[in-house]
């Protein structure tokens, strides 16, 4: 006799990943099999499309939610009747085979580069469910059955949406093209980046970037020095302030383009001036353009003939950003307990890397 997995008594008692937190998923893995449509496939190989479902997949992603597929069914198969209904695209990194369903997600958060606790899966079967509820507890469970009210909660609904939301899966799908190209390469590292073709753009923040660049103020964490997030209104109001300068930064190679990746505040000062704000998308970590912008605003403060001063918060997240710092000859001059000053030393400013062409706009 098969005995249903259950979570510890703990877990039963109280879920903390079902309390709601706005726009927490960004991505949803759908089960196939009286899911995303109705029917067995290997069963019937004229299994009907759910309308219903498709819709909620298309709304999803216009607000910039990611899906995938974890399915316990011949991959060919499957693949094959995607494609046939014209829904291939809309999935990204499709798991579908005969192993754990939650096997299928870590491997899908891995490749995505997101939280397990971003996550939410979508099944008919109670087994799995309870075996995703007891494996990885972080990822929202939903039965298909309770889609309509489900999806309609605060976790689906982003905080921030932009003009680059509906483009994400677009975008992801670039990334994971320069991930498979690069696994392939036998050559350097610096050689594979100079053969990306990049751009690097900085500019003075618009109207227009404000919606992004209040959304780059949520998302990020790892490249994010002091993780404070800053309303549209407020970015506006600093936008066209004289003691401010507010930049955007983007980066485009031949794949495309990686959208808004960057956001830097500076208050103009004297005799210093202080890095209020700098975030870098985690998207492009492993592009070795993290240093960029800050290399960009370190000159420009020295070309004005003021000091560099920025600020830090320790948030447990953000180690990377503090490394990128340091790397870039900025030292700590003051702490208060996890907020930290630093300082520049703008006598060694750094020029962009050599594969990627830096755009400044006026």
């Amino acid at each position: 006799m098969t005995t249903a997995i259950q979570p510890p008594a703990a877990e039963q008692a109280e879920d903390p990943y079902r309390k709601p937190v706005r726009g927490r998923i960004k991505c949803v893995v759908w089960d196939l099999d009286n899911t995303l449509w109705d029917g067995v496939l290997l069963e019937d190989g004229d299994v009907t499309v759910r309308p219903g479902v498709v819709e909620h997949i298309r709304r999803l992603d216009a607000l910039g939610i990611l899906h995938s597929v974890a399915s316990k069914n011949d991959h060919d198969t499957a693949m094959a009747k995607l494609g046939k209904l014209g829904l291939e695209k809309l999935f990204l990194c499709p798991r579908i085979g005969w192993n754990p369903k939650s096997d299928s997600v870590r491997t899908i958060a891995a490749r995505l580069n997101l939280g397990l606790d971003a996550f939410a899966f979508v099944d008919d079967q109670d087994f799995e469910l309870a075996e995703m509820e007891f494996s990885l507890p972080e990822v929202t469970r939903i039965n298909a059955a309770d889609i309509d009210t489900e999806l309609l909660r605060d976790e689906f609904r982003p905080r921030f949406t932009s003009d680059e939301s509906a483009n994400r899966r677009e975008m992801y799908r670039s990334q994971l093209a320069r991930e498979e190209l690069e696994s392939e390469f036998t050559g350097t590292s610096e050689e594979f980046l100079a053969g990306l073709d990049m751009a690097f753009t900085i500019a003075p923040a618009a109207r227009e970037d404000l919606q992004r660049a209040e959304e780059l103020t949520v998302r990020t964490n790892q490249l994010n020095a002091t993780g404070r997030t800053y309303s549209y209104d407020e970015l506006d109001e600093l936008r066209e302030s004289p003691d401010h300068l507010l930049l955007v930064a983007e980066l485009t190679d031949r794949f495309g383009s990686y959208g808004k990746i960057g956001l830097a505040l500076v208050e103009k000062g004297a005799p210093d001036w202080r890095l209020r704000m700098l975030l870098m998308s985690c998207r492009v970590m492993s592009r070795g353009v993290g240093s960029v912008l800050l290399g960009h605003l370190m000159r420009l403060a020295r070309d004005a003939g003021a000091g560099l001063t920025a600020d830090f918060v320790e948030t447990g997240r953000n180690r990377m950003m503090q490394i990128t710092y340091a790397f870039a000859g900025f030292r700590e001059v003051s702490r208060e307990g996890d907020r930290v000053v630093l300082a520049a030393d703008l006598s060694q400013t750094q020029d962009a890397p050599g594969y990627v062409r830096l755009e400044v706009r006026p």
